[in-house]
């Protein structure tokens, strides 16, 4: 079988791409500008998609740019950030491995690196010194890009995914003060910090009190619209030799709210069961193939929730705004105003839903249908 012309579960490329114009805009001006950003939106909204494409697109038509791409979602501790980060680094900003190791004696001497390749060309690092040291004096480490950007006359950005991992770890406030003591005085460095936790993110750089408040330009990233969405996936239709007509492509974004991941995985179900022409008929009926593939999920997600939690996600569903009125209360059995506080919280905190100007809005489009089709109608 030829590509697929739809993916999903994974960043994208050029040719999956779309939309997104203004945020690609705005994210290059900030990169050649060297202003650092944030980029907060839902999981699987294409973050992760957006900034690799302006990376790509940077290095491409700027020799003098460099972007290093890092992702902490398995970086469980500071000794493990440190030694991702400088590996990450030293990879980035090094055309090959005896250059990167160059760099490293170079650059991080008083640290007595050590790095390592594994038959596949996998770098590790290490260092010589001990974990107590490292702690108290990761200067070299933490200003490592801005260090070899100075050296090599070059702009650096780093770019670092799921970064509210740094809120897991031990005294992790005494660790962001480093990081940004260190980031805010970085002259030829920007970073582009982002994640798929909304909620952690929000706290870490809207709350006054935390140590990366006001570090940078924060994007909020919007749904991609239900035009461009349209447009999109008859294009890919007819590049593969189907056909969908536009109504019906719009029809195929609008049943999942227009989500990026969902989006091209109903595209893609419904491209496999397409012979020539795709119709609303074969939309629904490969919907409804991937809510039975994730009911037992859904089944389980519903099953850890206390029993006010689904009474109010049953309100959300009915399109109820006032929940703390005295009938919503009773109509929902929600308890007492205190209580719909802390379900409002536990359900964020779980990102099964996001609030946003006290609009309440369950955020995976798929469970939302289940919910709304299968569950509350048995």
């Amino acid at each position: 079988m030829d590509r697929l012309p739809f993916i999903f579960g994974k960043s994208t490329d050029f040719v999956n791409f779309t939309d997104r114009d203004e945020d690609t805009a705005q994210l290059i001006r900030n990169f050649k500008s060297q202003i650092n950003t944030t980029i907060i939106s839902p999981r699987r909204w294409g973050k992760t998609s957006l900034v690799e494409k302006v990376a790509t697109q940077l290095m491409a038509e700027n020799s003098d740019i460099k972007v290093c791409m890092l992702d902490i979602f398995n970086v469980r501790s500071e000794e493990e950030f440190y030694e991702h980060f400088a590996r990450e680094v030293l990879k980035a900003t090094a055309n090959k491995w005896e250059e990167m190791a160059a760099n490293a004696r170079e650059f991080l001497s008083q640290l007595l690196p050590k790095i390592s390749f594994s038959p596949d060309s996998q770098a590790e690092i290490s260092f010589g010194v001990e974990w107590s040291a490292l702690q108290k004096n990761p200067d070299d480490i933490l200003n490592l890009p801005e260090t070899i950007a100075k050296a090599k006359n070059i702009r650096v950005i780093v770019c670092i995914d799921e970064f509210q991992s740094v809120g897991d770890y031990a005294d992790s406030l005494a660790f962001q003060r480093k990081l940004r003591s260190h980031w805010q005085h970085h002259h030829h460095v920007a970073y582009c910090l982002y994640g798929s936790k909304r909620h952690m993110l929000l706290d870490i750089f809207s709350n006054a009190a935390m140590p990366f408040y006001k570090f940078g330009d924060i994007m909020f990233l919007q749904k991609i619209s239900n035009k461009n969405w349209g447009e999109f996936v008859r294009k890919r239709f007819k590049d593969t030799g189907k056909k969908i007509a536009l109504k019906d492509a719009e029809y195929l974004a609008q049943r999942v709210d227009n989500h990026s991941y969902y989006v091209q995985q109903l595209a893609q179900q419904a491209w496999l069961r397409t012979e020539t022409n795709c119709s609303a008929e074969i939309v629904d009926d490969a919907l409804q193939g991937i809510k039975n593939q994730l009911s037992l999920l859904f089944v389980n997600q519903i099953e850890s929730m206390t029993a006010t939690q689904i009474n109010f996600l049953k309100a959300v569903l009915n399109n109820e705004t006032a929940f703390t009125s005295q009938e919503n209360l009773q109509k929902y059995r929600l308890g007492t105003s205190a209580n719909l506080k802390r379900i409002k919280e536990a359900l964020s905190a779980r990102e099964i839903i996001d609030i946003q100007n006290n609009v309440v809005e369950i955020l995976d489009p798929i469970f939302k249908l289940w919910l709304k089709e299968e569950y509350f109608k048995k």
